[in-house]
């Protein structure tokens, strides 16, 4: 059976938010038989020409108030500037309507922001393109955020993470839809992993957050990121506070979000990912620096909290020589 996809575009989206996810689909026809082959459908906002984030211009298919009611798969596209923009009452009463109709629905990058203003998202797990993940939080507080996920299915709901992860989740539905080998066979036109190593947050400027405040807690953060070679326990850092232990721990998770001991690992974790861009250091000079017990440690933190090891993250990330 033709499997049938639309796409929501409007001014100012990514372009690769919507070519990406077109390419997967179209590359899976030429290995499909005619009757289980994908039809594309992109919905506009507006009629005409859209002018993307890049400046390319594309046409919708048809304005959205012309769509069918209702699709295998609806994908809301994202953009630069969608944060900020409040497409009216209409519009998010059709797109609740539709998606509730359809199949399987979800976004791409930062077009959970558009669900987020139906009320879809609520209880649900999503996440979203990192740079976003505040934004997502403050117009849909009910959300469950995996904010270190390429992509996540929750039922039919489908979300993807910033922009190239789009394709990602393309790939996911893909697999879910016509199997492996189909999804492998598009891969390879396209050049790209069926799954990647790794969350987003190797791709996020930091994990930890750099202290602003002048309480006790903000100098004790202070004091971590200038002295990342140290032990750093909390009974070192209680005392740099003038706290007790538990004291302490419990005003600065009320402070932070986080508990001392995390912070510190992000604090390392952060400090290596620097390192690690200098391709001439060894990692055992890495680990050592930024407080780690040794490579093999970190190696432990490094795939726990991102996903990849110190020696994948420096392929993905060193300048190349």
């Amino acid at each position: 059976m033709t499997l049938t996809v639309a796409l929501i575009v409007f001014p100012g989206v990514q372009a690769l938010d919507v070519t990406g996810p077109m390419d997967v689909f179209a590359e899976a026809n030429a290995f499909l038989a005619p009757d289980k082959q994908y039809r594309l459908d992109v919905l506009g906002l507006e009629s005409g020409l859209l002018r993307c984030s890049n400046g390319l211009s594309i046409q919708a298919h048809r304005h959205f108030s012309a769509a069918p009611d209702s699709y295998d798969l609806v994908l809301c596209a994202g953009g630069p500037a969608l944060p900020g923009q409040d497409f009216g009452a209409e519009f998010y009463i059709w797109l609740r309507g539709i998606c509730r109709r359809s199949r399987r629905y979800g976004s791409i990058c930062n077009g959970a922001l558009m669900l987020a203003r139906t009320g879809l998202l609520d209880g649900r797990r999503v996440t979203t393109h990192w740079s976003d993940v505040a934004a997502l939080a403050r117009l849909c507080p009910d959300a469950v955020l995996e904010v270190d996920r390429l992509y996540v299915q929750d039922d039919n709901l489908y979300t993807s993470a910033g922009v190239t992860a789009g394709i990602d989740l393309s790939l996911y539905v893909l697999t879910q839809d016509h199997g492996p080998q189909v999804a492998l066979n598009v891969a390879r036109r396209l050049v790209v992993f069926t799954q990647r190593s790794g969350g987003q947050s190797q791709f996020s400027p930091f994990l930890t957050a750099t202290p602003h405040t002048a309480s006790a807690v903000a100098a004790v953060q202070g004091l971590v990121l200038q002295n990342l070679r140290t032990d750093l326990s909390i009974a070192e850092l209680a005392q740099a506070a003038a706290m007790s232990p538990r004291n302490f721990s419990r005003i600065f998770a009320r402070e932070t979000g986080t508990t001392p001991a995390q912070f510190v690992e992000g604090a390392r974790v952060d400090a290596a990912r620097a390192m690690l861009e200098n391709a001439t250091l060894a990692l055992k000079t890495v680990a050592y620096e930024c407080g780690f017990r040794d490579a093999h440690h970190m190696r432990s933190v490094f795939m726990r909290r991102l996903g990849v090891s110190p020696q994948q993250f420096r392929m993905n990330f060193a300048p190349m020589v």
